[in-house]
């Protein structure tokens, strides 16, 4: 995880991240997590957390975090964690999987644009409280 916010420059405080993956772990509702392994070695990570949507009639999930080390890129493995996270969205009864992407991230959005998502036609806003 510090290796994925380190890419662009975001603050991580390591005990607060492993206090809120630890209360992820033990509330299923929130989502799920996986770890990516290439010959034995983990090489990234997928968290992938659910809200409930009226619009959409029922669970929806956020694509949260999917990173995968420098040396596993290029290697079709973003390909098979997306493949992978598809058929764990049908398992789950999932109506829709929402993600975000850096704009200067182009290698990241050609890989999702390859797996059919698509840039959606609404603007992502937050309230910070």
């Amino acid at each position: 995880m510090q290796e994925f916010y380190a890419i662009d420059s975001y603050p991580m405080d390591v005990a607060v991240s492993k206090a809120l993956f630890l209360e992820f772990l033990e509330k299923p509702h929130l989502g799920k997590s996986w770890l990516i392994y290439d010959e034995g070695e983990i090489v990234g990570y997928i968290i992938l957390t659910f809200v409930f949507s009226f619009e959409y009639k029922g669970t929806i999930a956020f694509l949260d975090e999917l990173y995968l080390s420098e040396k596993a890129r290029g290697k079709g493995i973003g390909k098979k964690a997306l493949d992978f996270i598809h058929e764990e969205a049908l398992s789950l009864s999932l109506k829709i999987i929402y993600l975000e992407v850096e704009g200067h991230n182009e290698a990241a959005q050609n890989l999702y644009l390859s797996k059919n998502f698509v840039v959606h036609n609404r603007n992502l806003m937050k309230l910070k409280v």
